[in-house]
């Protein structure tokens, strides 16, 4: 009683539904297998990109020309920037070799670059030297033979890469501050009379490096900085300011200064203003130091907007020169002990 014959309508649509099961489930199942294959060639993919083939691999991978070019430098660019050098380095040097050589220029300014990253710094000059004396005229490589020779304070030939430069176009002023005033701080065996009269100098024919010269003066000749000061660079100099022993505070001055008078109530050293615009100072001079607070300072390089916990020259990130921004906020003070804990900021 429960057998269909074929001729029967209700047959008909058993065979259907179960060929649509059929095909569904076959769909599903086959969708499956090929995910599962796609992942296992991903893997596999991804695999020899973790470990680095070998040299002699490495080496036969470029020569062959399996991938084109833009790739190899795609991936020595990501181990450059996660921090894995030598595998960036071992990939630019086989391209140098085997690669396209119309892009040996470039290829040897991101080795030069990576090599300068990576610390090895003789290695970086020899680099750009070569470049140098193949093509003169590449700014590129004569601004990071000027990083290399700062860095390893050989400051004559630093200021010497700023005559190419120069020749180029570049308005070089502000490098060549920048090179006189550090290596005068790093002189070790100059008299501080005769450094200071040499900083001072140019500081008044740039009026830049504001920060780098006051912090120097402020912590040497206290007397000698605050003749020297700039009232209208006075928010640039905040940390220095508030940083400074109460007994170099010149009260002349700062009471001429309405941003210093603010600064120096918030702290507490003197009462001449009941209020300040600036939020944080403003909060300080109404606790009237009944509270542990102080202000945390962040350096700002307005070119990148990388941010530093210490003062700097030239920025790390982008190696701009004097683009540091002070910034400041509230925080607790650990220097002072408060034993009422209503008393603390936080």
């Amino acid at each position: 009683m429960f057998f269909l014959e074929y001729r029967d309508p209700l047959f008909s649509i058993i065979l259907f539904f179960g060929i649509i099961f059929i095909i569904t489930s076959s769909s599903y199942w086959w969708g499956r297998y090929r995910r599962s294959e796609d992942n296992k060639r991903l893997d596999r993919f991804l695999k020899q990109f973790r470990t680095l083939p070998s040299q002699k691999d490495l080496h036969l991978h470029i020569k062959k020309g399996e991938l084109p070019d833009e790739s190899w430098l795609l991936l020595a660019h990501s181990y450059s920037t996660s921090g894995d050098y030598e595998k960036s380095i071992k990939i630019y040097n086989e391209m140098l070799s085997f690669g396209d050589r119309t892009r040996k220029i470039e290829v040897m300014l991101l080795l030069g670059k990576t090599y300068f990253k990576a610390g090895f710094l003789e290695r970086a000059k020899e680099i750009f030297l070569e470049i140098l004396k193949n093509k003169p005229r590449t700014p590129r490589a004569l601004h990071y033979l000027l990083l290399v020779y700062e860095n390893i304070q050989d400051y004559k030939q630093a200021l010497a890469v700023l005559e190419p430069l120069d020749e180029l176009g570049e308005d070089t002023s502000l490098y060549m501050a920048y090179l006189k005033s550090i290596e005068l701080l790093n002189d070790m065996e100059m008299k501080e009379d005769k450094k200071i009269k040499k900083l001072l100098e140019i500081y008044k024919d740039s009026h830049q490096l504001t920060h780098t010269l006051f912090k120097y003066l402020f912590s040497i000749k206290p007397e000698i900085a605050w003749e020297n000061f700039d009232s209208s660079k006075s928010y640039l100099l905040s940390d220095l300011f508030w940083q400074l022993p109460a007994k170099d505070l010149d009260l002349d001055i700062i009471s001429k200064n309405s941003y210093l008078k603010e600064l120096y109530t918030a702290r507490g050293d003197i009462s001449l203003v009941e209020k300040s615009s600036i939020f944080e100072f403003d909060i300080l001079i109404n606790l009237h130091g009944k509270t542990n607070t102080t202000l945390k300072f962040e350096y700002l390089c307005q070119q990148c907007q990388f941010t530093q916990p210490f003062p700097f020259h030239r920025c790390s990130n982008c190696h701009s020169i004097d683009t540091q921004k002070v910034e400041f906020s509230l925080t607790r003070d650990y220097n002072k002990d408060f034993s009422e804990e209503n008393n603390s900021f936080q």
